[in-house]
């Protein structure tokens, strides 16, 4: 009895151990929401409008007989997958789910090159042998315009010479308690139809249609890198939630299953004794 009840102690110190680090895990989470849902909210109005802007640059560069290579589908086969995973675990459904969505797209293009953004994807699409043509593990815990910048410059490499498309798979942040992974084209660039006006522009139409293409995905891209980190954090901050609900649910378990184990224990020593005491009264 005395080995069970120092098997349960034991258990009880360790759960209690296991809970003050996902308490503190869970209040970091927290934190992080805020700031990440920040950067966020700071990024949503220029995401939000600049496809305006490129379709009226692009309307008029079109009525000027002009073309560019990011609107149209480009000269190579299959697409580059662009996965926007975790650097760490500990994050619930977050890296199963991104990258199940991930590999569900790869397989149904001809040809695919995976950008792996995250240790789990890079992890993830290496032990499943698929062409990893870039890696970004641990470099976007806070997401900068450089780094979207970085990836930018990737993909300029693939598209349009290597790849038809450009695609991205990545949480969508919809809100603290809803996040769903998705499948967002980046190239070709797909904008509003607006009828072409004459615009006096300077640089020429051509010139300021590149560059607002460019501003225009590195923006696309720096959201799609925010919201996943948002997305992570808050997925992250509910696991923690539910594993220190747990702990508590089998602290309580274990203390009430320990001072049964102790009661059960006193009462077979006070049996003992009173028989103890019953046979040297007998014996006199």
């Amino acid at each position: 009895m005395a080995k069970q009840t120092r098997q349960i102690v034991r258990r009880i110190n360790n759960v209690r151990h296991v809970r003050q680090i996902t308490k503190a895990m869970y209040a970091i989470s927290a934190s992080q929401v805020i700031q990440r849902k920040r950067a966020l909210q700071a990024a949503v109005p220029f995401s939000d409008q600049s496809p305006e802007l490129l379709g009226e640059l692009w309307a008029a560069a079109q009525a000027e007989g002009r073309s560019h290579p990011w609107f149209e589908q480009g000269e190579g086969k299959g697409i580059a997958l662009l996965v926007v995973n975790a650097d760490r675990g500990l994050c619930g459904r977050y890296v199963g789910e991104v990258n199940r969505t991930a590999e569900r797209a790869a397989r149904r293009a001809e040809q695919v090159k995976i950008l792996a953004g995250g240790e789990k994807a890079r992890g993830f699409f290496r032990s499943r042998h698929w062409e990893i043509a870039a890696t970004y593990a641990y470099a976007y815990d806070r997401p900068k315009l450089a780094d979207a910048q970085r990836i930018l410059e990737d993909v300029q490499t693939l598209f349009p010479k290597d790849v038809e498309e450009v695609h991205a798979v990545h949480m969508s942040f919809q809100g603290e308690l809803r996040q769903r992974a998705e499948q967002t084209r980046l190239l070709p660039l797909e904008v509003p139809s607006v009828p072409a006006r004459e615009l006096i522009a300077e640089p020429e139409v051509s010139t300021l249609l590149d560059t607002a293409a460019r501003v225009h995905i590195a923006g696309k891209l720096l959201r799609i890198l925010l919201e996943a980190k948002a997305s992570e954090q808050a997925i992250r901050r509910q696991a923690m939630k539910t594993a220190t609900d747990n702990a508590d649910e089998m602290l309580e378990h274990l203390t009430l299953t320990y001072n049964k184990a102790r009661q059960h224990g006193i009462t077979r020593e006070l049996a003992d004794i009173v028989g103890g005491s019953e046979a040297l009264r007998e014996g006199r």
